[in-house]
């Protein structure tokens, strides 16, 4: 399993490569590559993230620390990343251990320290590879239903309750949509604020805007697919996101 890193860090050229770097390992998924203070919060409540890369000094911030400052305030937490704070300033090393930052990566970045600091990350969160379950629990009546993930078609909130939907059926789940994707977020795409569809299970995607629906599910022609409704303003991500590593199709 690899790595999933946010890149935090307000200078184009070496947040570049950085996450250059990072892609080059082999071993690192790179989810987000943000300079804004704001956008890394948002990403850190909602994204799946293994270990976040932040910069001390984040450029039009209301303080020279704020990158600090965000290591302050999420280190620790339940569910947190491992934290790297990567920099040009030697100064703040002791406290940044003391936060219990997992390494200190100062600029200018070289293959060779970044790879050591991933082998100190891996090191520091040895139940990467074992972390989250190996199944879904679903709800039949007064049944409980064991899935494979891999069987999940979609997720869908309705009334207060959420389902999945799968080739045995649509079962009831007590997760909210929100949890259901930071734990499965690698293969879900949210096409809408009540979907969620596992992007292998999608046959067709027609209309575009506020027409949008995808297909989902059997591909049988005795069979007919689960619908699901696109958002208008979800529209243009989600085709191309089904778009991404496909050939065949221009984008457009």
């Amino acid at each position: 399993m690899k790595l999933r890193a946010l890149v935090i860090e307000d200078e184009w050229a070496t947040r570049n490569y950085l996450v250059e770097l990072l892609t080059a390992a082999g071993s690192v998924e790179v989810v987000g590559a943000l300079a804004d203070l704001e956008a890394a919060r948002l990403a850190l409540d909602s994204a799946s993230v293994d270990v976040a890369f932040v910069d001390v000094q984040l450029i039009g911030s209301a303080r020279d620390d704020d990158g600090l400052e965000l290591v302050r305030t999420r280190a620790g937490r339940p569910g947190a990343p491992a934290f790297v704070l990567a920099t040009a300033f030697r100064e703040h090393a002791i406290e940044a251990f003391d936060l219990g930052v997992v390494d200190y990566l100062l600029k200018p970045f070289t293959e060779e320290r970044v790879e050591q600091c991933l082998a100190r990350v891996r090191e520091r969160r040895p139940s990467l590879e074992a972390r989250g379950p190996v199944r879904l629990v679903a709800r039949r009546k007064r049944a409980l239903v064991f899935l494979r993930f891999d069987e999940v078609w979609a997720f869908e909130a309705a009334e207060r309750l959420a389902y999945v939907h799968t080739s045995r059926g649509r079962f009831e789940v007590d997760l909210s949509l929100a949890s259901v994707e930071s734990l499965m977020g690698r293969t879900l795409l949210r096409a809408h604020r009540s979907w969620l569809v596992n992007v292998d299970h999608v046959r067709e995607l027609e209309g575009f805007g506020s027409e949008t629906e995808l297909l989902v599910g059997s591909a049988a022609p005795d069979e007919e697919p689960l619908r699901v409704p696109v958002s208008r303003d979800r529209a243009q991500a989600v085709r191309e996101a089904l778009l991404e590593r496909t050939m065949g199709v221009r984008p457009r």
